[in-house]
């Protein structure tokens, strides 16, 4: 099952039509959620300021009526249900998403700033969810052909590979691994530094070997392998702009202990040119 949040806002009903195709292509049901404050739900019709919680149940109701014929759009054959749920938004998602295979969410929502380009929703389920997360943002007009994943050794990282694994054959689309390094700054311990093309060989190979045994779990896919000396934000970030879909791990190798997103993940949210699907190291 597929679970997609909704708020009534533009992005949200975007994320709608990419959660029916997915849920299309995966052959799965879609659970289409919208969370509102739960005294509304809660309050009798004599209750003080009865009638300010029937006119916010009214829109909760209409949010979820405009994103289900959202859904029929697509005209996928993707089975549809919808759901009204009390609580936080953040708190209630993650927990609906419990038995989710994906959570899908809008890159904004209503309760947006002007001109900020991740709402606190999405930032706020990315990496807490136990199921991989979908932002969606920068829709591409058409497939690029192109499935995108950032590889960098962690145990993250491996379940990001898997993920992208099998975006790229559910979608018939070839898939291009990059791994981003930079070399460590001279100076900076007591040691001596391998030199620039010794420390290259070890990041090609730190690449190969993540991917070691993909291939031949998922034959239909062609993979691109790319090794570049650069930041990986600004190496996944011109990737994304050719890319269908973008998938990184929740956090890598370099974050500090405790954090549930890293910064590379929190950066690409912002500024990647597509989707972005952001996937955690399961327990």
């Amino acid at each position: 099952m597929i679970l997609v949040g909704v708020d009534g806002s533009r992005a949200s009903l975007e994320a709608v039509g990419w959660a029916v195709r997915e849920a299309g292509l995966r052959g799965t049901t879609l659970r289409i959620v919208h969370v509102m404050p739960a005294w509304p739900m809660e309050m009798t019709e004599d209750a003080p300021y009865a009638d300010v919680g029937r006119w916010m149940r009214d829109g909760a109701t209409s949010t979820l009526t405009d994103a289900l014929d959202r859904a029929r759009e697509e005209d996928g054959g993707v089975e549809v249900e919808s759901l009204l749920l009390p609580g936080d938004p953040r708190l209630a998602l993650m927990e609906a998403a419990g038995d989710a295979d994906l959570l899908v969410v809008g890159s904004h929502g209503l309760g947006g700033f002007r001109g900020m380009l991740l709402g606190s929703v999405a930032l706020g389920v990315s990496g807490r969810t136990a199921c991989p997360v979908a932002v969606v943002r920068d829709l591409p007009a058409g497939s690029r052909g192109e499935v995108v994943v950032g590889v960098d050794g962690s145990p993250e990282g491996a379940e990001a590979i898997g993920f992208a694994f099998a975006e790229a054959s559910l979608r018939g689309v070839g898939l291009r691994a990059i791994h981003a390094w930079s070399r460590p700054v001279a100076g900076c311990g007591p040691f001596a530094l391998p030199a620039a093309e010794e420390m290259a060989q070890g990041e090609r190979r730190l690449l190969s070997e993540a991917l070691a045994g993909w291939g031949e779990r998922h034959p239909d896919v062609k993979v691109t392998e790319q090794v570049e000396h650069a930041h990986p934000v600004d190496v996944l970030r011109e990737a994304s702009a050719h890319a269908d879909l973008l998938v990184v791990g929740s956090r890598g190798r370099g974050e500090l202990t405790g954090l549930l997103l890293g910064s590379v993940s929190h950066s690409l949210l912002h500024h990647a040119a597509c989707p972005v699907v952001i996937v955690r190291q399961q327990p």
